[in-house]
């Protein structure tokens, strides 16, 4: 019994002590095998999907070159790993494309704006400006005609009163009114004028951007119109630098006398500074021979001097005297709607065909 009760002895003793450590030892083992387990998720997972893709784009780029020719696999393969960022830089480009398309086609719609200019009175460029307005229209063109000249002649050309006129074109280029305000509608479209227009010079002196007055007014209606017909003061001042800064043509009508045709050393160093400064693309359309009196030689002789200095630029047509012009302003209308049948209305007509070969050439 006392050996049993040793070996019971033994037996307690031994399991004590021998217990505690392995129990300690597996806790230890449990501990160490959770910590690898994280491990291997990461680094087997991300490389795997990092190196899958990789071989896809290779057996794409045999797929493609294995019908064409044998030779012409290895220089495929080069661009065609440049194919996807290709295909993305010309997709960006058509959208430009069509976005620019829409803004290629809407300057088609701007109207040509014409200034009727030369600093000498008295030669017919408001005659000039409602005729051949009016025979645009009646081409089928939709035309406006801008009476920048204080005097309001060609407003009471289509029988506005400029003195009982509310607003005019002094409200758009000095107060910025929109310039559809103003428009009245009689043979053509007519943005009038008043005697306030001979103070405009004055009160945009001090304005910012003057000299593009007109031009940012048209802007707001040139869309509606095929051509924007401008009317300037016998001047070079500031009236007549926003027609020709909003203008990309200019008309000049003529008379054909030798005091009339120095005025034109004038206006072309004029439109010079104004093609360098404000407007590049202007340019002379042409050089009207307006007050013709064909039973004169002076006259005879003013035209050949026109043709020999200016060439081309002199129109073919030639607008004479005819009474019916002096008429015509009366009945507050046109030569053209006034006597339709009238040499002096084919005259314009002749010049409408003219300036619009020229501008279909």
């Amino acid at each position: 019994m006392g050996f049993l009760s040793r070996k019971n002895k033994f037996k307690q003793t031994a399991v004590v002590e021998e217990t505690h450590p392995i129990v300690e030892e597996l806790e230890e083992m449990e501990l160490a095998v959770p910590e690898p387990e994280p491990m291997p998720e990461s680094p087997v997972i991300e490389p795997v999907a990092l190196s899958e893709p990789t071989p896809e784009p290779e057996p794409v780029v045999a797929a493609e070159p294995e019908p064409a020719h044998e030779p012409e696999p290895e220089a495929p393969s080069e661009p065609e790993r440049f194919m996807p960022r290709d295909l993305l830089a010309p997709s960006r480009h058509e959208v430009v494309v069509e976005r620019s398309a829409p803004e290629d086609t809407a300057p088609v719609k701007h109207a040509e704006v014409i200034a009727f200019a030369n600093q000498k009175g008295g030669v017919a460029k408001t005659t000039t400006t409602l005729n051949l307005a009016v025979a645009f229209a009646e081409s089928g063109h939709r035309v406006l005609c801008v009476d920048l000249d204080p005097q309001g002649n060609l407003t009471m050309s289509q029988g506005i009163d400029p003195d009982k006129v509310e607003k005019s074109l002094y409200d758009v280029l000095v107060h910025d009114m929109p310039i559809a305000e103003i428009i009245q509608k009689r043979e053509i479209d007519i943005a009038v004028a008043s005697i306030d227009l001979a103070g405009a010079e004055i009160a945009m002196s001090t304005k910012i951007g003057r000299e593009r007055s007109l031009e940012k007014a048209l802007k707001e209606v040139s869309g509606e119109y095929d051509f924007v017909c401008i009317d300037t003061p016998p001047s070079l001042g500031l009236l007549t630098i926003n027609a020709l800064t909003a203008a990309n043509k200019v008309i000049v009508p003529v008379q054909c006398e030798y005091l009339s045709m120095r005025g034109l050393v004038q206006l072309q160093n004029t439109l010079k500074m104004i093609q360098e400064n404000l407007n590049p693309e202007v340019r002379i359309e042409g050089i009207l021979p307006t007050m013709l009196d064909t039973r004169t030689v002076h006259a005879k002789e003013a035209v050949e001097i026109l043709e020999e200095n200016f060439g081309d630029l002199v129109f073919k047509s030639r607008i004479r005297k005819a009474i019916k012009f002096a008429e015509a302003p009366v009945k507050g209308a046109s030569v053209l709607k006034y006597d339709p049948q009238s040499n002096a209305a084919g005259y314009y007509r002749d010049l409408a065909k003219e300036v619009l070969a020229h501008e279909s050439a």
